[in-house]
């Protein structure tokens, strides 16, 4: 079942519209040294799923490692918004807690994949 919803950053500069693959059933939290220190878990979302209403010029791109994926966050407030998975670069994960509505209660507990050995990785 696709969902839209929308999601913004803390500040309010960045506004999106995301229409997730699954609704929050794909939310997971992933161990890899990066996602580790982020600490928000993500929802799945199609390359096409998301459309940038507001701010596009406030999202910054982190790259590292295999330079496959491609964080976005406000450069405003530093809130991670979303990235291009390495995983599936078909596919967007969504920052979970950005999306209005959602709390913490909602998807508790939230899946961990292996993000340390990772496939790409070897």
């Amino acid at each position: 079942m696709t969902t839209s919803v929308k999601s913004t950053c803390h500040c309010g500069a960045v506004e999106l519209k995301v229409t997730l693959s699954d609704g929050l059933d794909t939310a997971r939290r992933c161990d890899c040294s990066f996602c580790r220190r982020r600490g928000a878990p993500a929802v799945s979302a199609p390359l096409g799923g998301i459309e940038i209403l507001r701010g596009n010029d406030k999202l910054s791109l982190y790259q590292f490692g295999t330079m496959t994926a491609r964080h976005h966050f406000c450069a405003t407030c530093g809130i991670y918004m979303f990235h291009q998975r390495r995983s599936n670069p078909n596919q967007y994960g969504v920052n979970l807690y950005t999306l209005d509505g959602v709390t913490p209660d909602m998807v508790e507990p939230i899946r961990w994949v292996d993000g340390i050995n990772h496939p790409s990785d070897r």
